[in-house]
């Protein structure tokens, strides 16, 4: 095998590249989201109706991550990939001159299906092309391009909007995506250890019905829906909190308090070293409850205490989640690769059922309304955890007779 290893050129210039694909489809992705409010006044509909804008393309998205990781295996990664960045950059240029919101929508849920370009095929790109060595740190590379991905898609289209238009800030985000398109395609390297090979959905369906019958990956699953349910939650509608009395943030200030995501990524890696020293269980359990702790301290209507709760919020959310994700590769004793797309699967229809479950609370109970909601979700995540354990505990004792 002829991989890329740390240090040398190519290796720079692949990380650079796939840094770039997951900045592109996480910044458009998450890019309605401090729009709501706005979506609300300028269409003349509900919080949980504007939601659906960023709800049916994590929704869509949800549904297409297993087609895509399927259509790779025939077509090739860089294609793929390359063709889902475009798109999905083009659509969000379109997305500024919807004459309606049901056009937007639709916009949205094709946006929603290319998406899942990037997601199910980067991480096969990584584990074929780089050596085994490098792997970890390329990986957290790429990761790391997600993130901050979303964060900047969100604070582009807060600032934008209030200086300008939202209209001005999808065509300036979606001609920025299109420059770094073009980077990517000539930065990262063809694949070498890549075989095309025919599409078989029988052995893929087969494989698929094998990990739903395993109890254990069906309560990680569960736990990926519950948390990202309540987590988007909380981030849809913080921004009608904060912009309404007694705070009245303006549209950019509100924007910038999303780097409060930036805990995640050092919780993530955190909670990873944890988990070798303390075990994964009682780590995943301890980051499902500081995520509670977080979500009750935006109750009070200090402006500093529901900052400071929505970063415990984030923090123990992104170090339950990484903790979560990791231990479906550790659960699934064969087609990994399908295992963790069923993971995201969960997460993205998590997000987007959540996210606009939500919307109903706020409309008829306010912010403690929502904090209700979240705290339903995290609760049964909790439960859910808690029967992971017992599980494993069961298969110990199994072992040992």
């Amino acid at each position: 095998m002829n991989y890329i290893q740390k240090g040398t050129k190519e290796f720079t210039l692949a990380i650079l590249a796939l840094f770039a694909a997951g900045f592109i489809t996480f910044a458009n992705l998450y890019i309605t989201q401090p729009l709501f409010p706005q979506f609300t006044e300028s269409f003349g509909i509900s919080p949980a109706t504007a939601s659906l804008s960023l709800s049916l393309s994590t929704g869509v998205l949800s549904v297409t991550l297993v087609l895509f990781g399927s259509l790779s295996e025939s077509w090739g990664r860089k294609r793929l990939m390359t063709i889902s960045i475009f798109a999905a950059s083009i659509l969000t240029v379109l997305l500024a001159f919807a004459p309606s919101f049901e056009t937007l929508l639709i916009l949205r849920m094709l946006q929603g299906f290319v998406f899942a370009g990037v997601p199910a095929i980067a991480m096969a790109y990584l584990g074929e092309e780089m050596d085994p060595k490098s792997l970890g740190v390329a990986m957290g590379l790429y990761i790391s391009g997600n993130s901050i991905g979303g964060l900047s898609g969100r604070i582009i289209m807060g600032t934008m909007s209030d200086l300008f238009s939202w209209q001005l800030g999808m065509v300036f985000t979606g001609l920025l995506s299109l420059l770094i398109c073009l980077y990517f395609v000539w930065a990262l390297p063809a694949s070498k250890n890549f075989t095309p090979r025919k599409l078989e959905f029988k052995a893929l369906t087969k494989s698929l019905f094998h990990h739903i019958k395993d109890p254990g990956l069906l309560c990680l699953f569960g736990i990926s829906f519950t948390l990202v349910g309540g987590f988007v939650t909380l981030y849809n509608y913080i921004s009608y909190k904060l912009l309404d009395s007694p705070y009245n943030l303006s549209s950019t200030v509100v924007g910038w308090i999303f780097v409060v995501y930036l805990v995640g990524t050092f919780s993530s890696t955190w909670f990873g070293s944890l988990s070798d020293k303390f075990g994964r269980q009682k780590v995943l359990l301890a980051g499902i409850a500081i995520m509670f702790t977080g979500a009750l301290l935006t109750l009070p209507i200090n402006l500093i205490i529901k900052i400071a709760g929505m970063v415990v919020f984030t923090f123990g959310f992104f170090g339950s989640h990484s903790i979560a994700s990791g231990w479906v590769s550790y659960r699934a004793t064969k087609d990994r690769a399908q295992a963790s797309s069923l993971y995201l699967f969960a997460y993205y229809f998590g997000s987007s059922v959540g996210g606009t479950t939500g919307g109903f609370f706020w409309a008829r109970w306010g912010w403690n309304g929502v904090i209700a909601f979240i705290s339903a979700c995290i609760i049964t995540a909790f439960t859910l955890a808690v029967t992971m354990v017992l599980l494993n505990r069961k298969s110990r004792k199994l072992e040992n007779t």
